[in-house]
């Protein structure tokens, strides 16, 4: 018997076909195919969440809030200057200008800058601890005992007091965002009478009107300035400004002097 010729260029083609037969039979199971369906063009999408802003401090809120750091300090620092140069009293004499550090409970330096009659240009010194009080009248003068109650100044509990004189802020209203000393700070003006200061300046003279500023650390809200602008004492010049700086809880050492070794 005789095989079939197989016409020369044909077995090549036939081959290639079964091939391709035997491909797409095994490869039919493992062949996934994804469809993906257009959007729905009429679908509303998802709206994106707003995060909810935190609320701006009022100007209750800044008050309240530099009143807490004062009534919390356990020690601070603060010069107080005659800002216009009106002659403000003290002791008798005008005041230029001091330097002070007072320590919870009941610990205080001062060092007073004055012009006195037939004296001049003199610094007069105070410290306190507890129940005892010295002066001195210059800075080679003897301490002397001064009694509790001709120290012109509260500072038992001072940042109590100065919470408590915040309290008394009328009106108060945000007056613009300044830096001191490259902090950013919140001025706040308001008004309070003479003897709203009287529980920290004890000689102070009721019924004059007061505009109290205030410059508070926007982020901590320390109270870093307060100016009080009008008479504490009647002898005062309307313009009085008395300004005072504050650093709070500032490392300080306070002492009661050796009165038996002499100056």
């Amino acid at each position: 018997m005789s095989w079939p010729r197989i016409r020369r260029g044909s077995l090549p083609i036939a081959v290639l076909a079964m091939g391709l037969v035997f491909c797409a039979a095994a490869c039919s199971g493992e062949l996934e195919v994804t469809v993906t369906s257009s959007p729905d063009p009429t679908a509303t999408p998802s709206p994106t969440p707003t995060p909810t802003p935190a609320p701006e401090l009022t100007v209750e809120d800044l008050v309240s809030s530099a009143a807490q750091q004062l009534a919390a300090m356990s020690s601070a620092m603060f010069d107080m200057i005659d800002e216009s140069e009106s002659g403000a009293e003290f002791f008798g004499t005008t005041f230029k200008s001091m330097e002070a550090e007072v320590a919870n409970p009941d610990s205080f330096r001062m060092l007073v800058s004055v012009v006195a009659p037939g004296l001049g240009f003199v610094k007069i010194e105070m410290l306190g601890v507890g129940d005892q009080a010295f002066m001195k009248f210059s800075e080679d003068a003897p301490w002397t005992p001064l009694p509790a109650d001709q120290v012109p100044f509260n500072f038992r509990g001072v940042g109590l007091t100065l919470g408590d004189v915040l309290a008394e802020l009328t009106d108060p209203v945000i007056a613009g965002r300044e830096e001191i000393m490259g902090t950013a700070v919140i001025r706040i003006d308001g008004s309070i009478v003479s003897e709203d200061l009287s529980s920290l300046i004890t000689e102070a003279d009721p019924g004059h009107a007061i505009t109290l500023s205030l410059w508070i650390d926007e982020t901590t809200h320390e109270l870093q300035q307060m100016a009080i602008a009008g008479r504490l004492y009647d002898e005062d010049a309307p313009e009085t400004v008395r300004l005072l700086t504050f650093t709070l809880n500032a490392p300080v050492d306070i002492q009661l002097p050796d009165i038996a070794s002499g100056p």
